[in-house]
């Protein structure tokens, strides 16, 4: 049975950084796409970050230059460095995989971890 689950998350001063972990156990395919997703209050879900399998990234235009996505494929498991987080950054961030191409629409993940929350304090 395949599982997601994050870590990481907390309460930071605007300015301060975290680094979300997602561990994903149980998936047996060898070419997949691991993404970053976020909601804030009132806000609809929306894309942070993707990786393939082979380490190529593509961003959101606003966490560029401060967020930093890999992945140890070894191990499984995804990464979101987050450095000089604002306010605006705060929300739920999830964890989703999927096979084959990466992608920013949501719908086309099967796979979801249940969330770690990230709050940024002015």
């Amino acid at each position: 049975q395949v599982h997601l689950a994050e870590s990481g998350g907390g309460s930071v001063q605007a300015g301060g950084s975290l680094r979300l972990s997602c561990v994903a156990t149980g998936y047996t395919n060898s070419r997949y796409c691991m993404a970053w997703f976020r909601q804030g209050p009132g806000n609809e879900r929306e894309g942070v970050a993707t990786i393939d399998s082979d380490g190529t990234t593509t961003y959101a235009d606003s966490v560029k230059g401060r967020f930093t996505v890999s992945r140890d494929n070894a191990k499984g498991t995804l990464y979101l460095q987050m450095n000089s987080l604002k306010p605006e950054d705060t929300a739920m961030y999830y964890c989703a995989v999927k096979d084959g191409y990466c992608s920013f629409l949501g719908s086309l993940y099967k796979l979801w971890g249940k969330g770690t929350q990230v709050t940024v304090s002015s």
